[in-house]
């Protein structure tokens, strides 16, 4: 995994190593293994989606500093 990877291969790096996990016959070196990268992934992708969520914080962040709360339409 590196620094630069985004959310949605962060979570499907996840997503893999769940379905590895979950599926396969691993030793037990290979499922630590397994499960470490799949910590890591699941805290990069913690990490954006925080990143994301303070982005959209300030976005809405009004003047006085309170937020102005708008419901999303599609």
């Amino acid at each position: 995994m590196t620094r630069t990877e985004n959310f949605e291969t962060a979570l499907q790096t996840l997503e893999q190593v769940v379905d590895r996990l979950e599926n396969a016959d691993l030793s037990l070196e290979d499922a630590l293994k397994a499960f470490e990268k799949g910590v890591a992934s699941a805290a990069r992708c913690q990490k954006l989606l925080q990143e994301v969520e303070t982005r959209v914080e300030l976005l809405l962040k009004k003047p006085d500093g309170t937020f102005e709360l708008d419901s999303f339409e599609e």
